[in-house]
């Protein structure tokens, strides 16, 4: 049982219950996914102060920061201890891409040429980590909610303004991997 879960799932299995938590969230109480609102949840109970964007019934809201705690508490559980032994398989039409713009993969999700502690205090790390957080806050914001919300919640709703959002995502996540971050890892 334990191998099962360690292995990566097939797409159709994990999509499948991905898709699955949007019926049971709205029988359960015509309650909306999304992650990106738990922050302002935080932010309405942690400052009473008179901002009117803060000022909404919370409490009827609690249940998505219980959903959070348990999505870091899942995360943390599988990294100690349900964590896939074999090493990770990086596609070589990927790993020739990265190195042409100087990133070692060493079989790791996240390349320590990008993310490492030393970059944290440098032109890429303020750019990646600084300016790029401000941003996906920012859009998020701007979009009125995060692509778990839009592209799960909204589009499986059948919300005209998530399609929009889930294709803007799309456009934006498609022109940063190709045009931008060359260009950055060049300049950078």
């Amino acid at each position: 049982m334990l191998e099962i879960i360690q292995k990566p799932w097939p797409w159709y299995v994990a999509g499948a219950l991905i898709g699955l938590t949007v019926p049971a969230l709205l029988l359960l109480g015509n309650k909306h996914f999304g992650i990106s609102s738990s922050l302002r949840h935080i932010c309405a109970i942690c400052i009473p102060a008179n901002i009117p964007f803060f000022k909404y019934d919370w409490k009827r809201e609690i249940w998505n920061l219980f959903f959070v705690v348990g999505i870091a508490l899942g995360g943390l559980v599988a990294a100690q201890w349900l964590s896939n032994p074999d090493p990770i398989q990086i596609a070589e039409k990927t790993v020739t891409d990265l190195q042409a713009l100087h990133i070692t993969t060493d079989n790791e999700l996240m390349p320590a040429s990008i993310f490492s502690f030393e970059n944290l205090f440098n032109m890429k790390g303020l750019v990646f980590f600084v300016l790029g957080g401000f941003l996906v806050g920012f859009g998020t914001r701007y979009a009125g909610g995060c692509t778990s919300g839009h592209s799960i919640m909204g589009l499986s709703t059948l919300q005209w303004p998530s399609l929009v959002a889930t294709c803007c995502f799309m456009a934006g996540g498609f022109a940063m991997v190709h045009l931008i971050f060359p260009w950055l890892m060049n300049v950078l």
